[in-house]
């Protein structure tokens, strides 16, 4: 990242330990579709373009008894693509080509990025297309389920508040959303650009259920995906610390977007992270 003049270090701090208790105990994948080692980018979506869709290949077959996973903070594509290595399902190699001109592995992901199976540029988009994909699975009668990973800037999003009350309407307890509440968006901190607490109780109130855990146990965050929801989409807000790991991050007023300031800056940073 370091080597790319910067990028979204701090939602790889915050997300970590969820993405991997998602990938390694929540979600039911199957082996992946994809090739290890991501193409270059395929070019622009369109009907005659057959990489289209290629980044959910890496979560599996879309079968009706397995899980779909819907990443909607797409800037958070570093930690989604770390993990993905972790876990066998892209190559190291692919990491090596991030954010490099003509890559796939791009630092915003879209379609076309491993893991992420729609383009969600807009925040809370991807949470209404994961409500959809849920309602169409409740019809089928499919046994899996729809998880969406999210950020907390979505709920300063009038679009998350209406799917969510949606969800609760629809009886879409297939559906379930697990949020990254860093406390974090880009203009600083959540509380000084709009407020979103108390978001467990505002959630319950639009006819969720809701469990708060501290996103850098993965132990809790397998235990609240564990919570009963009959009739009710489950939402877990898990509290995480954007500069987990990385103390050097301390020094800094935001935190959404991480370029070294300066020389000083960049050493601590790759010092840090070469002791990882």
């Amino acid at each position: 990242m370091l080597e790319r003049d910067g990028g979204y270090l701090s939602q790889a701090c915050s997300s970590a330990e969820m993405l991997a208790a998602l990938y390694v105990g929540i979600l039911r994948l199957g082996d992946s579709e994809a090739p290890p080692v991501p193409p270059p980018f395929p070019g622009v979506p369109r009907r005659d373009n057959p990489t289209v869709g290629l980044g959910g290949r890496y979560n599996g077959p879309k079968a009706p008894e397995l899980d779909r996973l819907i990443f909607s903070p797409v800037h958070y594509a570093l930690a989604l693509y770390a993990t993905l290595v972790e876990v066998g399902r892209m190559a190291p190699e692919g990491l090596a080509q991030f954010n490099a001109d003509g890559s796939s592995v791009e630092m915003i992901g879209a379609e076309h990025s491993p893991g992420i199976e729609v383009t969600a540029g807009s925040l809370a988009q991807a949470a209404s297309t994961a409500g959809g994909v849920a309602l169409a699975r409740k019809m089928r009668r499919e046994p899996g389920r729809v998880w969406v990973f999210m950020s907390d800037g979505e709920l300063q999003e009038g679009q998350t508040w209406e799917c969510v009350a949606a969800m609760a309407h629809h009886s879409l307890d297939n559906c379930h959303l697990l949020v990254d509440v860093n406390g974090q968006q880009c203009d600083g901190p959540m509380d000084s650009v709009m407020g979103i607490e108390p978001a467990a109780e505002r959630l319950r109130a639009f006819g969720a259920v809701v469990e708060e855990v501290d996103g850098h146990d993965v132990g809790a965050v397998l235990a609240a995906a564990d919570v009963p929801h009959e009739g009710r989409p489950l939402v877990i807000l898990g509290r995480t610390d954007p500069c987990r790991g990385i103390p050097a991050l301390r020094t800094r007023g935001r935190f959404h977007y991480i370029r070294p300031g300066s020389a000083d800056e960049r050493r601590a940073l790759e010092q840090t992270l070469e002791s990882m």
